[in-house]
């Protein structure tokens, strides 16, 4: 009784003491500060999650991935996350200032697994078990590939949703979501970080891919494409291109991974051994099987390489690789990706080779900083995979990579149950129903066509389904140039809700100068039925069109409009304008495999103006004159991917070859044309890749004129007189400085992605990418197109200070910064050659904004 009595005396004292102690603790602030690394690169992680776990408080890292918390809440531990990366716990003495170093491990290894580590050790490749480890995995890497086969087929389910990142119910309170509350209702979480987000936009598809090695052949059949969401706003098909670009299939078993726009170096690279430090940091099980784990980081953090692991079986003479995970580097040199994670999973064949079961790619994107950020997430699943060959061989006939059955985009809810091969989350079933009721709200509906209008740059007369004619484009409203003085413009296109095959557009526009009206009237017809407008890929139709316009002599804009505002604040007088009055058809065919092939047959009427009058050798005056004649153009573009616009096509990237080739003919007398024109010309151009080292722009283009014309039928350089970096255009050039009947000419651009910025102290944290561009031009006039020599030929016009060119090129550099913002790039540029030439500009400084990774 006694002895119960002590030990409850004995504990109440205990207790006592605990409480007074927990009381005394409490009442001092308790401080953390640190730092959270990568486990293996050792860099900072900027972002990161900091929750007090036992309390409702947590913190981020700043952009050093430092963080500093002082508090008198109560709480367990901390905990630390970020995507990517093993949550882990660190218990801090409470009461006291605690100073932390904390390491995480990317997901898939625990600290424990960890036994070499990068950190800023003297790495060395000499003797490295893990070098030599690679080497022999690059050896074998091709020995289990799928395509070693004659034939492989295998079903494949993609989906791709785009999500508002971090979208927390803490956000219902603030007043912009006060009439959106029900989306709050279509919440998910990240399966990585565990963040509440809202999808915005989720797409499917399910196909059979075929592969053929003799003769080569890969064709992708689509049976189902499913697709809702905010993207409803552009261009669907020109969108998908994007995203099929920017978030590309990853092979790490070539040389380069290509994805946002970009060529990271590929951990099996032949040039990875030079590119990466490796390091074999444990053995662990994978899926069943015992697997070796090889580490990785790049040398420089900012460059385009990865951070990551491969699985690969132990003691397997063939290396199979089970397993790969990949992230970035925070400091990677890579613009609006704040994380990304690549996970793949593949199972050995019966014959050992090597099949990819799983493809999960996860982006969390900032455009603006501070703003709210974007989820992506491409998930591939792959199936039922054959080495037979295929039982209907037509496939490999079909036209173009891609084949869509024809009723893909129209599959039932129960082919999709059936097909998918991974479930779809009920929220991200349900965007067709939050997109109705987002567009119920006023505020939403509004800013959605404002949205509409500016991307399109089109105003429509009712809904997508609804429009039958949309007006536009709205950029080219006012513009100016010195021959019309301010010009006003207003014009529209037809769309596909009024004909599907039928289609017409037009404009008028007027200088307050000349007082001249200006018009354009075109009619189409299109053998393919289009979704909503004419230019939609492919094209294959007959077109008629006939304009009456100003004509600008040597300037000619690639990828704008001559009405474009931002190209109307020219650096020189444009005053090198005429009239053309031109009435023309053509036939153009399109095909999936890249091949263009159109023909025209045009009938132009160049009119003088008060700047450029037609004056013969013998002084007569002529107020226009005439040519009728045929243009056949050949174009092969195999792969290129372009944005659709209504009036014109964006490249999306320059990577495909083009090859285009074109020859005119116009018979002298043939409806009163003045001279025979008999012109060739050819242009090749191609985007070249050195890894993560950069790419390269080449364009090569040549032409002869084969016969006697004048002026304004010459082959003029095309100048570029606006203070904007235009595309195949000299920077320097005055318009008509030069005329020719034949030349060469050269544009070579490239882009290092900051190889040197990237190195230099303080400059490499604004993440700035240089530009070097070196282009030029070789020409001559022969005697039979010099007007001095022929009086029958139009005097060269006063104003335009035309000059042969003598036994040198026209030649012109560029040096610039780019990626300024994220978006800005400015150009200094020097004239190398005719610098003496009266008028002309010795160098000058160009812009230009764009988007890019």
């Amino acid at each position: 009784m006694i002895i119960n009595r002590f030990r409850i005396a004995i504990t109440l004292v205990i207790l006592l003491w605990v409480a007074t102690a927990w009381s005394q603790t409490a009442d001092r602030a308790t401080t953390v500060r640190g730092v959270v690394i990568d486990s293996i690169s050792r860099e900072p992680l900027p972002y990161s999650a900091v929750f007090l776990r036992g309390s409702d408080m947590g913190i981020q890292t700043d952009e050093n991935g430092r963080f500093t918390i002082r508090t008198r809440v109560n709480f367990i531990s901390l905990q630390f996350s970020t995507m990517g990366y093993t949550t882990k716990e660190v218990f801090v003495k409470k009461g006291e200032t605690n100073e932390l170093t904390v390491e995480l491990v990317p997901t898939g290894v625990t600290l424990s697994e960890v036994v070499i580590k990068p950190g800023k050790e003297k790495y060395k490749k000499k003797g490295n078990p893990a070098v030599e480890f690679v080497e022999r995995l690059m050896a074998r890497k091709e020995s289990n590939d799928p395509k070693n086969h004659d034939f492989y087929t295998y079903n494949k389910y993609e989906k791709m949703n785009f999500a508002l990142n971090d979208f927390s119910e803490k956000q219902k309170d603030k007043w912009m979501f006060k009439k959106f509350k029900f989306i709050f209702d279509y919440l998910d979480t990240s399966e990585v970080s565990g963040k509440p987000i809202l999808n915005v936009s989720v797409k499917e598809k399910i196909s059979k891919s075929y592969y053929r090695k003799s003769p080569h052949s890969e064709k992708e059949y689509v049976t189902g494409i499913k697709r809702a969401g905010i993207d409803e706003i552009f261009d669907e098909e020109s969108v998908q291109r994007f995203l099929e670009d920017v978030l590309q299939d990853v092979d790490i078993f070539g040389n380069n991974v290509n994805i946002m726009q970009n060529r990271f170096v590929s951990p099996l690279s032949r040039i990875g051994v030079n590119f990466y430090k490796y390091y074999l940091t444990d053995t662990l099980v994978v899926d069943g099987r015992r697997c070796i784990e090889l580490s990785f980081a790049p040398f420089n953090d900012r460059t385009f390489g990865f951070l990551g692991r491969l699985y690969v079986e132990e003691a397997d003479t063939n290396m199979f690789i089970r397993r790969v995970r990949l992230n970035v580097p925070k400091a990677i040199n890579l613009n609006y990706v704040e994380n990304m994670l690549i996970d793949q999973t593949f199972e050995r064949a019966d014959d050992g080779t090597r099949l990819k079961t799983r493809d999960d790619m996860i982006v969390e994107f900032s455009i603006v900083p501070g703003s709210q950020g974007l989820y992506a997430r491409r998930t591939i699943s792959y199936s039922d995979f054959s080495f037979d060959r295929p039982e209907d061989m037509s496939i490999f006939k079909a036209e173009g990579k891609v084949v869509e059955a024809a009723d893909a985009r129209v599959m039932p809810d129960e082919y999709w149950k059936d097909h998918r091969l991974e479930p779809i989350k009920k929220n991200e079933n349900a965007m067709s129903r939050l997109m109705t009721q987002l567009r119920a709200v006023p505020a939403f509906y509004w800013t959605e066509k404002v949205l509409k209008v500016l991307v399109s740059g089109y105003i429509p007369t009712g809904s997508e389904k609804t429009s039958k004619f949309d007006f536009g484009p709205m950029n080219t409203t006012i513009s100016g140039n010195t021959l019309e003085g301010l010009r006003l413009r207003a014009g529209g296109i037809t769309t596909a809700n009024l004909n599907k095959h039928l289609f017409a557009k037009g404009y008028v526009a007027y200088g307050t100068k000349d007082e001249k009206l200006k018009y354009e009237g075109e009619l189409e017809y299109s053998f393919k039925e289009k979704k909503y407008h004419a230019k939609e890929f492919p094209i294959h139709s007959v077109r008629a069109r006939h304009h009456y316009d100003i004509y600008q002599l040597g300037q000619q804009y690639m990828f704008t409009n001559m009405d474009n505002i931002f190209v109307a604040i020219k650096r020189q007088t444009n005053d090198k304008i005429i009239y053309e009055r031109l009435s023309e058809m053509e036939y153009k065919r399109e095909s999936e495999s890249g091949l263009t092939v159109a023909l025209n047959l045009s009938n132009r009427i160049f009119e003088t103006s008060k700047f450029m009058p037609f004056v013969d050798g013998y002084g007569n005056w002529y107020r226009d004159y005439s040519q009728t004649g045929a243009t056949l153009t050949l174009r092969y573009a195999p792969g290129e991917k372009f944005y659709d616009a209504r009036h014109t096509r964006v490249p999306i990237n320059l990577d495909a070859p083009i090859i285009l080739l074109s020859h005119t003919i116009s018979p002298k007398g043939l409806f009163g044309g003045r001279t025979t024109i008999n012109k060739t010309e050819l242009s090749v151009q191609k985007r070249f890749w050195f890894s993560a080292f950069g790419y390269s722009d080449i364009i090569l283009k040549g032409g002869k004129m084969w016969s006697q014309v004048n002026y304004p039928d010459l082959l003029l350089p095309n100048a570029n007189l606006s203070y904007t970096i235009q595309p195949e255009s000299y920077s320097l050039m005055n318009a008509m400085e030069f005329v020719n009947d034949q030349y060469l000419s050269w544009d070579v651009t490239y882009y290092p992605n900051g190889a040197l910025f990237n190195r230099l102290p303080l400059i490499k944290y604004l993440k700035l990418r240089e530009v070097i561009g070196f282009r030029g031009l070789y020409g001559s006039l022969s005697d039979r197109n010099n007007p001095a020599l022929h009086n029958n030929l139009f005097r060269m016009p006063g104003n335009a200070l035309c000059r042969e060119m003598q036994k040198r090129p026209y030649m012109e550099m560029n040096v610039g910064i780019d990626n300024i913002f994220t978006v800005l790039r400015i150009d200094y540029v020097w004239r190398l050659t005719y610098r003496n030439t009266p008028g002309v500009d010795r160098n000058g400084v160009r812009i230009a904004m764009h988007f890019s990774f």
